[in-house]
């Protein structure tokens, strides 16, 4: 896509359409002259270099990478308008569209009905979801893995619901025991799974879980803001294939979250919150007799906690979908690449003398540490610390980033590794653009000799 013809064709298909109603004066104190706005532009763009290069494959950091031109187009396209999703009033075609891209996430899931919308963030998503688990079981918690996103923890605080960390295996994902413990209690009214935690990328049993929480009458919310759109992956042929039982079990669950804002090639903030039973929309009742005035139907600010919320973000993403739609031979093939240069990474880091492998990847989180002598928490925490640093400069910069394991979570990994602190640093590298399959080879030699530097 030639980015800057489709931008200037956005904006002569947005002026075309305010010509039919009309000219006027705009006012003058709107009005900036070019030689004046240069000045502060060249300004502005130099700043704007004080960023790291998300968008390149040499950059393995945190869950960045930049939109998709189609959802770049769509976004400031329907920016030129600057449509409100929360009523039909501030925005008819977006709404329409918003709603078109959620069903096709819910279709993704394998709900058969759904209620849901967009929101800003996954962190107002999973806002949604305890607030209606907390409607439905008022007086109880909610229980999620210790290594589920700290929004779980901070929203039960918000909301005054007690939470309940739930302890993890060895690999990552929550403990069936430690969790039967918790709900044998009758404190919890809500399970969180979290299917691709932030740190790991650690894959939740859904499939397990799901009797289990039936069985003591708890509702289960699914948090895949980070791994939700790898369901298209279940069950697929060739290595990057993953195991199908957690991913069809979503269906099931009573509330799912997942961020197109990740890897459904979003900008920031696109959220989604869904639903499986469209008759908890009965919470968020309320009315604005000056914002529902035109229409009849159901209005997105009806469903939903938030008010104001852009438009532009439901465009963007409606725009992507009709071009790689939420399929495997959508974007099921752009995560697909970034799963196998995962595997293919973590295969050379297990043949590596210079770097170790913290555990295998389940999704496309790499996760791994200098090898020190002697092994010690606090060799390997130094050592993780010189590479992150060293690796952003020099000529040949790589990009990654670091997670702190503990104690515990290391001598279930590494049980030979000297336990001389709380935890250590380990180095982390989420291989989200699909560019990077082609860039692994690279990016292991330079963590290697940074490693053997270390």
């Amino acid at each position: 896509m030639d980015l800057q013809h489709w931008l200037g064709r956005a904006t002569h298909a947005i002026q075309d359409w305010a010509d039919t109603f009309g000219p006027y004066r705009p006012h003058p104190s709107l009005q900036v002259d070019d030689d004046r706005f240069g000045a502060v532009f060249e300004e502005f763009t130099a700043r704007l270099a004080d960023n790291y290069p998300f968008f390149h494959p040499h950059y393995a950091g945190q869950m960045l990478k930049p939109p998709h031109p189609a959802a770049v187009v769509g976004h400031l396209t329907a920016m030129l308008i600057n449509p409100n999703n929360h009523a039909l009033d501030g925005g008819p075609a977006t709404a329409a569209m918003e709603r078109e891209a959620v069903a096709r996430l819910a279709t993704m899931f394998g709900y058969d009905t759904h209620l849901g919308h967009l929101t800003t963030s996954g962190t107002i998503a999973n806002l949604e979801a305890l607030f209606v688990a907390r409607e439905l079981h008022p007086g109880r918690g909610v229980a999620h893995s210790a290594d589920a996103h700290y929004t779980h923890g901070r929203m039960c605080h918000v909301l005054g619901l007690t939470s309940h960390p739930v302890r993890t295996d060895d690999r990552g994902r929550m403990d069936l025991g430690a969790l039967e413990d918790v709900l044998r209690t009758g404190e919890v009214g809500t399970v969180v799974l979290t299917t691709g935690t932030t740190g790991l990328g650690a894959v939740d049993p859904v499939h397990e879980v799901l009797p289990l929480a039936e069985r003591h009458g708890v509702r289960v919310h699914v948090d895949a803001a980070y791994g939700g759109f790898f369901t298209l992956l279940a069950g697929a042929e060739g290595p990057e294939g993953l195991p199908p039982e957690p991913w069809r079990a979503i269906a099931r669950a009573d509330s799912i979250v997942v961020d197109p804002h990740k890897h459904g090639l979003q900008p920031y903030g696109c959220g989604a919150v869904l639903f499986r039973d469209p008759e908890v929309g009965r919470f968020y009742l309320h009315d604005s007799p000056y914002t529902y005035f035109t229409s009849t139907e159901l209005h997105l600010g009806e469903i939903s906690l938030e008010c104001s919320r852009a438009g532009a973000a439901a465009a963007a993403l409606w725009l992507t979908f009709q071009l790689l739609p939420p399929t495997p031979d959508g974007l099921g093939r752009v995560l697909a690449a970034g799963r196998r240069a995962a595997l293919r990474w973590a295969d050379l880091i297990e043949a590596s003398d210079a770097l170790e492998l913290y555990q295998r990847p389940e999704l496309d989180i790499v996760t791994y540490f200098p090898a020190v002598a002697p092994a010690t928490l606090t060799g390997i925490d130094a050592a993780s610390a010189r590479v992150l640093a060293d690796g952003m400069t020099g000529p040949d910069p790589v990009f990654v980033s670091t997670l702190r394991a503990d104690r515990d979570s290391f001598a279930a990994r590494h049980p030979e590794t000297v336990a001389d602190a709380d935890g250590a640093r380990i180095l982390r590298s989420v291989l989200m653009k699909p560019e990077s399959e082609d860039h692994v080879e690279h990016l292991h030699n330079r963590l290697e000799r940074l490693a053997g530097c270390a």
